[in-house]
């Protein structure tokens, strides 16, 4: 049995099942008799006595300069805000109800005030609001919530959320793991668990599992799914993977702090491809630079409805969060060919690869484009984002992307929404690209080379079909004058160029990618610190006389025996 949610690091881990328990008794709605009123109001003073003690004493075990002290400190200057205590009051004294009932209606309402503000910072704020209000409300019930502290085995904690405080006291040595119901990115669990290195499962409906105390569960990083007492070969294979992972980490892990940077000092940037953010979580930890490609497509791969600007805002601004300062490339709707998407209508076309596909079908559905775009603009109010548009093969598709952006600063400028400068490019991916890329550079702040679709416009060769898989690789002699043309064209205008096919992810490439001169290689989460150890290899002077023979070559023969025989 299993369930998925949204992992804030890759690995497996095993553990124990322990539910946090953070109930409480039924609440009493009725009004209260008037004589009553004063016994409430010192059940809430004790309430906040207790649970700001409870806090104060936690933060004293934090160092001062660590995010914990800072996040339980925000908790303790919340509770003692003046105005809070006499919100409560006066719903207590006003409305007759009990000190439990009140404190839940005012918390209630000032987490749906956070909920409606355009920041996804502060809306996220309003889920710790809701945490603190149930930590008072067990206070004022004399009880301070589960303690995990015996632990003596490694254990998966289960909870709706657990609050900063809570976190602080947790023995991490027996801890394996946290699932959470509630959560994202920028939660304060998420911040805490990440920089304690503890895996974690957020947003997850673990209750679907019937998970008692005791049951064996797995996280499983990777993919964001908890198994519930797997069946033998399913944890066999988990053991396994888990170990076999482990090795090759321990192996590649003295290359996720370093640079990706040559022997003779030759450095590029290295950044991953991704399509949702549990892999974000992953780059985030693994040293890579930033995100090179975000595929915005795969949110709707199984969605019947298409997100709206402010989801598409909240999941932009938590890539952002979770990259901590590094860049996040957005491609923008690569649709057509063959990403059919249930909430789409996409029309029968006899041939769908030359048909309406990624720029093409958005410029054909501005309101689609154009709430991306808004999203987009907003996001990057909040950090550094580079937009690029696939499939873009003329001048006059760019000129229609600028008036779209031009239109929605105008908008969000009128409607008093702050939005952000955006780097923007496009992904080089046909013949006609390459040749048309002298007249769009002046437009541009990068390209991205899309090695997958350029090696299958240029060679007309389906990449899919495994008969001309052998005739017809991702590299031939055509495709690499392609990408020598492209990278001549930008460098000739001062602008960057990335590589984001798969051909990145593929060590043995390394030494003609670094050659070429690329500036970025931006490679699958899961190659990151095997193409850095393998960039960190090389020599950057052999590198670039291994391309220059490798741009001789006539023939795939030749090329192949060219890279193959590099030592």
């Amino acid at each position: 049995m299993q369930v998925n949610g949204i992992a804030i690091k890759p690995g497996v881990t095993f553990g124990e099942a322990l539910h946090l328990n953070h109930g409480h008794k039924p609440l009493d709605y009725r009004m209260l008799p008037i004589k009553r009123v004063p016994q409430q109001v010192k059940r809430l003073d004790d309430g906040l006595a207790r649970l700001k003690e409870q806090l104060q004493t936690s933060l004293d075990t934090l160092s001062p300069d660590s995010e914990a002290h800072a996040l339980v400190e925000a908790d303790l200057l919340y509770l003692d805000d003046p105005d809070l205590r006499d919100h409560i009051v006066d719903t207590i004294t006003q409305l007759q109800f009990s000190a439990c009932v009140s404190i839940e209606r005012v918390f209630a309402h000032q987490a749906s005030e956070l909920e409606a503000m355009d920041d996804p910072y502060l809306a996220q704020r309003a889920e710790d609001v809701r945490c603190l209000g149930k930590r008072l409300i067990q206070s004022v019930f004399g009880k301070i919530g589960a303690e995990p502290g015996k632990l003596t085995v490694a254990t998966i904690l289960l909870a709706e959320d657990i609050t900063p405080a809570e976190f602080a006291t947790l023995p991490l040595e027996n801890v394996a793991g946290i699932v959470l119901k509630s959560g994202g990115l920028t939660s304060h669990t998420a911040i805490l668990a990440r920089a304690a290195g503890v895996p974690a499962l957020l947003s997850t409906p673990y209750s679907e599992l019937g998970i008692v105390n005791g049951d064996a569960l797995v996280i499983d990083g990777d993919s964001g799914t908890l198994f519930k007492n797997p069946a033998s070969e399913v944890r066999a294979e988990l053991e396994l993977r888990a170990a076999q992972s482990a090795a090759a980490r321990e192996k590649l892990n003295a290359f996720r702090d370093r640079p990706a940077m040559t022997s003779d000092g030759h450095e590029v940037s290295l950044l991953a491809n991704v399509g949702n953010l549990n892999d974000i979580v992953q780059v985030a930890g693994l040293g890579a630079d930033g995100i090179g490609l975000l595929r915005t497509e795969f949110m709707l791969m199984h969605s019947d409805t298409l997100p709206d600007e402010r989801t598409q805002y909240q999941l932009y601004c938590d890539a952002l969060h979770a990259l901590e300062g590094r860049v996040l490339t957005i491609r923008t709707l690569d649709v057509g060919a063959d990403k059919e998407l249930p909430c789409l209508c996409q029309a029968k076309e006899d041939n769908p690869a030359l048909g309406m596909r990624g720029i093409r079908y958005t410029l054909a559905n501005p309101a689609l484009l154009k709430t991306q775009l808004r999203a987009v603009l907003r996001a990057a109010n909040h950090g550094h984002i580079r937009l690029m548009f696939p499939m873009v093969t003329q001048v006059e598709e760019l000129d229609a992307v600028m008036a779209l952006i031009e239109d929605c600063k105008r908008e969000l400028d009128n409607e008093e929404k702050g939005f952000g400068d955006l780097s923007l490019g496009i992904v080089v991916e046909t013949p006609a690209a390459v040749l048309n890329l002298p007249a769009m550079l002046p437009l541009l702040d990068f390209v991205s080379i899309g090695t997958n679709d350029l090696t299958q416009y240029a060679m007309a060769a389906d990449r899919g079909n495994p008969c001309l898989a052998k005739d017809y690789p991702a590299l031939s002699p055509a495709v690499l004058r392609l990408i020598s043309m492209t990278l001549q064209s930008a460098r000739s205008q001062d602008v960057k160029v990335s590589l984001c096919g798969e051909m990145g992810s593929d060590p043995k490439l390394v030494p003609l990618l670094l050659g070429l001169g690329f500036d970025e290689i931006s490679v699958n989460v899961g190659a990151l610190l095997e193409i850095k150890a393998a960039i960190c290899g090389q020599d950057f002077k052999r590198c670039t006389q291994l391309a220059g023979q490798a741009l001789m070559a006539d023939r795939l023969s030749e090329l192949v025996s060219c890279i193959s025989g590099y030592k």
